[in-house]
C-alpha cells in the first residue's frame, strides 16, 4: 500500500506506533478514537500491506558494550548482481553491522557498525575485502546531531475531494 493511500486514522495510528511502539492497543484505540477491535484490524492491515514492517526497541549500543560506532563507505570489487548478493549475504551474517544500505555516487554501500572497541572494528574492516569490497572508507561516529525521527505521514484526501 503506497503512503498516499493512508487515511487520517491510519496516519494517526502509524505516527503513534513510530513514537511508542510499546503502546497498548487499548490506549492506541482511545487515542485515535476507535474501538480496540477496529484499531487491531487496522494495525493488522497496515502490517499486511507492509506499511508497518515491525516494531522494535531502540537499544543504546554504549550501554550494551558496543560503544564504538563507525560508518563505513564501501566500493565493491565487482558490480554484477551476484557479487552484490554475496556481499549482502555476508554482511547480514556480521552482528556488528547494524545497517547496510546501497547508495549512489562513488561508493556502493554504507555500513553502520557498532563494535566493543577498535580491535572488533578492525576485524570487521579486515573481513570486507574477503567478501567483495575493493575499498572501505571508515568514519568514526562521534555522537548524534539528530536522532532518528518518525517517517513523515500525510493522509490522502478521499477520492473526488478537491486538492489544494
Amino acid at each position: 500500500m503506497p503512503n498516499n493511500a493512508l487515511d487520517a486514522l491510519d496516519c494517526a495510528i502509524v505516527d503513534l506506533l513510530q513514537q511508542r511502539g510499546d503502546i497498548a492497543n487499548v490506549e492506541l484505540a482511545r487515542t485515535v478514537g476507535l474501538s480496540p477491535a477496529a484499531t487491531l484490524r487496522r494495525v493488522a492491515r497496515l502490517r499486511a500491506d507492509g506499511v508497518i514492517s515491525g516494531v522494535h526497541a531502540r537499544v543504546d549500543p554504549e550501554r550494551v558494550g558496543a560503544g564504538l560506532q563507525a560508518f563505513v563507505l564501501v566500493v565493491l570489487d565487482e558490480h554484477d548482481e551476484d557479487s552484490a548478493k554475496r556481499f549482502a549475504q555476508a554482511v547480514a551474517q556480521m552482528p556488528q553491522v547494524l545497517r547496510a544500505d546501497a547508495v549512489s555516487g562513488a561508493d556502493d554501500v554504507l555500513l553502520h557498525v557498532a563494535a566493543a572497541g577498535t580491535a572488533e572494528l578492525q576485524e570487521v574492516l579486515r573481513a570486507l575485502p574477503r567478501i567483495g569490497a575493493r575499498r572501505a572508507t571508515t568514519m568514526l561516529r562521534l555522537g548524534p546531531v539528530k536522532e532518528q525521527s518518525p517517517t513523515p505521514l500525510s493522509p490522502t484526501p478521499p477520492s473526488g475531494a478537491a486538492r489544494r
